[in-house]
């Protein structure tokens, strides 16, 4: 029997695993897309106050993140170290979803602030113990792809289904709209997080053998600094992330004030990720063939080349945004798979060098980079628009060159990043030949310790 065949991880419990992913991704797609809209023009929340709450709430990451990566790593409870903490932050996320997406009457930026700071500390206690538990399911190289990518296609169905849902009640009860939306998705995520959640954490095995951190948390950064894969790995990903998080929050804004079709808008981005979905087991096919650093490149050269074209489109080319879009949205299924594969690879090598798992620290703080990118993203797209004086309340009164500036940070702006990440992680040292080294110095390494022992 071939080795892949040994440490491949059975099906069931791979669907268990990728299903907690599902709810999960279903609530923060409309916190990115529909949320900055919905908060400063509804609930009438100036431009620039709503971008520096979202970046406030990141800047809170630099606490949390690390906090919560250390004390599941150091502190195994008696139902293991990952499935307590997701047990934990379910209730806490369901009730920051509620509040979030159905605020009260008069409710403004400080209700906004409470709640997205509350969803994201669930967030965090949520997204780091369940990403490390996919770094220990596999330790080969190929597999860690597969466990990666099933997440990231489940996450894309939780996204399809915050957009299809709500693209049905438009086509056949003409209900549409940013508050519709958050309400329909809201509700759909509630009653779905508690069922999903259950069979993640009651199904999927916890690995037992592990060594629990011991190194003191400042003490584990210092040592994730000198990781020289992790750093190329976490900047190129936070450069990346923030051209796709410039875009998100100004898709509906492009469409509803450049194109005029803001009741379309859930269409066009269930394209986007139908295509994304789509494209997940390519890349991963890909990484197999070119390795994954490789295929990560691919996918930022299709998606930096293609982004500019949204430049050309003008009031009534919604139906002609379709092919950029699905090119896009093909690119950006490489962007959750690869890189996640790629920073369990990584942690074998600091496992290697301490002689400790400290995966949910290394996802804690890549964690913190991706929300943190978000932000920033978000807060850079909503700062231009604020700096050019671009009016939601009233968009006839925004003049030519207003919109032509929405337009370009929405087409041109990103792409530089983009082109930019490639650079950065072209030369990426952990290929598919090192990771194989890297394991058998690893299991040398444990036999000598159970010998001595």
């Amino acid at each position: 029997m071939k080795k892949e065949a040994l440490l491949a991880l059975k099906r069931k419990t791979l669907f268990y695993y990728c299903l907690t992913d599902m709810p999960v991704s279903m609530a923060l797609f409309p916190v990115i897309v529909f949320i900055p809209k919905f908060y400063t023009t509804d609930m009438a929340v100036p431009m620039a106050l709503a971008a520096t709450i979202m970046l406030a709430v990141r800047i809170s990451d630099v606490f949390t993140d690390p906090f919560f990566g250390f004390i599941t790593d150091k502190y195994p409870t008696p139902w293991g170290r990952r499935r307590f903490w997701i047990a934990l932050a379910t209730p806490i996320m369901m009730l920051s979803i509620y509040r979030l997406f159905f605020p009260p009457e008069g409710a403004g930026a400080l209700h906004m602030g409470i709640w997205m700071f509350t969803l994201s500390i669930a967030t965090t206690m949520m997204i780091i113990p369940y990403y490390a538990w996919a770094a220990e399911l596999s330790p080969d190289y190929n597999e860690r792809s597969r466990i990666t990518g099933a997440r990231s296609m489940m996450g894309v169905v939780g996204s399809l289904v915050a957009q299809l849902a709500p693209a049905a009640a438009l086509l056949f009860f003409g209900m549409g709209g940013s508050s519709v939306v958050l309400n329909i998705v809201g509700i759909t995520m509630l009653v779905l997080m508690p069922i999903c959640v259950f069979f993640t954490v009651t199904r999927v095995p916890e690995p037992t053998n592990y060594e629990n951190a011991a190194t003191p948390v400042l003490e584990g950064l210092k040592l994730m600094g000198t990781n020289t894969p992790f750093l190329r790995l976490i900047i190129t990903f936070m450069v990346s992330s923030t051209a796709l998080s410039i875009t998100t929050p100004l898709y509906l804004f492009f469409i509803t004030f450049v194109l005029h079709a803001e009741e379309k808008a859930i269409y066009m981005l269930t394209f986007f990720y139908l295509s994304n979905f789509a494209a997940v087991p390519f890349w991963v096919w890909l990484s197999t063939k070119i390795g994954k650093h490789r295929a990560y490149v691919g996918s930022f050269m299709l998606i930096g080349f293609a982004h500019p074209f949204y430049l050309l489109l003008g009031e009534g080319d919604f139906w002609l945004m379709l092919p950029i879009t699905m090119i896009t949205g093909f690119a950006a299924g490489g962007f959750n798979a690869l890189p996640n594969s790629m920073k369990a690879d990584v942690i074998d090598l600091d496992t290697l060098k301490t002689g400790e798992n400290r995966a949910a620290l290394f996802f804690s703080s890549y964690s913190f980079t991706a929300k943190l990118a978000a932000s920033v993203g978000s807060s850079l797209g909503l700062y231009g628009l604020a700096i050019i004086g671009f009016n939601t309340v009233s968009p006839e009164l925004n003049s030519e060159e207003q919109l032509f500036g929405l337009r370009f940070l929405f087409a041109m702006f990103p792409s530089l990043f983009y082109l930019a990440s490639c650079f950065i992680i072209w030369n990426y040292p952990i290929t598919e030949e090192r990771h194989a080294e890297l394991r058998k110095e690893l299991e040398l390494k444990n036999r000598s310790l159970q010998t001595t022992e």
